[in-house]
């Protein structure tokens, strides 16, 4: 069997969290190319993150197909489907870093719990690395997450996320509340890391749609539950699609 080009693959998904009278998504198609950097957009309350819980496998859709990495992810058992989270890194709203831990002690965080086979010398050089990897000084590795700034936050989010070397790495709407400074220093990390890690696919939810439309190579957007548009960025300055042209319009700084 040819091996798939698509890292994701949702067919038709729907989804209801009311046993089918409403519907958040209403039938999702949607294909996400390996090492591509693809941002999904939309209006609040369109689904957006809904799609990045499915992908993970913390929602269950109510009807369709999803597979990630060739894998039928409908068809894994609880213990598999945690396994199989570790080709994901996320990147998460607000950093979510344990509060009583160091810098250092966050990053190895994952590869103690899903590396066994690796002994604490390994595990703290990994987390070295990943630290050194997004551009955080080692003068900050022994600080709380409480010590260190907003910027800092992130940085050791993200270097946490890389720590298991995922496949694909998830980013869910990481500016949301960020000066428009670190907002810049947050988007060129997410590119920064991309570019580096050559083969791993990207996806971030946004609703910054500059930085979107600045770092992204694929933009999907949604709109009541369903993919309005899937292209390149010139595709959205392209379109006649009225409700993407006014979306884009609104959202973004003249070229």
């Amino acid at each position: 069997m040819m091996k798939s080009e698509a890292a994701v693959r949702l067919k038709d998904v729907k989804k209801s969290f009311d046993g089918g009278k409403e519907f958040v998504l209403k039938g999702i198609d949607l294909e996400v190319k390996k090492g591509s950097l693809t941002a999904i957009i939309g209006f609040s309350g369109t689904g957006k993150s809904v799609v990045l819980k499915h992908l993970l496998g913390l929602f269950k859709p109510t009807s369709g197909y999803i597979e990630v990495l060739g894998t039928d992810i409908g068809k894994l058992s609880e213990e598999e489907l945690t396994n199989f989270r570790c080709k994901f890194g996320v990147l998460f709203q607000s950093a979510a870093l344990f509060d009583d831990m160091t810098v250092l002690e966050n990053v190895c965080f994952p590869l103690i719990e899903h590396r066994r086979d690796l002994k604490m010398t390994q595990v703290l050089r990994i987390a070295e690395e990943k630290l050194q990897q997004v551009g955080l000084e080692s003068k900050h590795y022994h600080k709380l997450p409480s010590q260190i700034s907003g910027g800092m936050q992130k940085r050791t989010g993200l270097a946490r996320a890389l720590a298991l070397d995922p496949e694909i790495l998830i980013y869910d709407e990481p500016t949301t509340g960020l000066d428009p400074i670190l907002t810049e220093m947050v988007d060129n990390l997410i590119l920064s890391t991309h570019k580096i890690r050559e083969g791993t696919t990207s996806i971030m939810v946004s609703h910054d749609l500059s930085a979107a439309f600045r770092i992204a190579d694929h933009i999907a957007m949604l709109d009541s539950g369903r993919v309005l548009l899937y292209g390149t960025p010139e595709d959205f300055y392209n379109t006649e699609i009225e409700l993407v042209k006014k979306f884009v319009n609104k959202g973004i700084k003249h070229r």
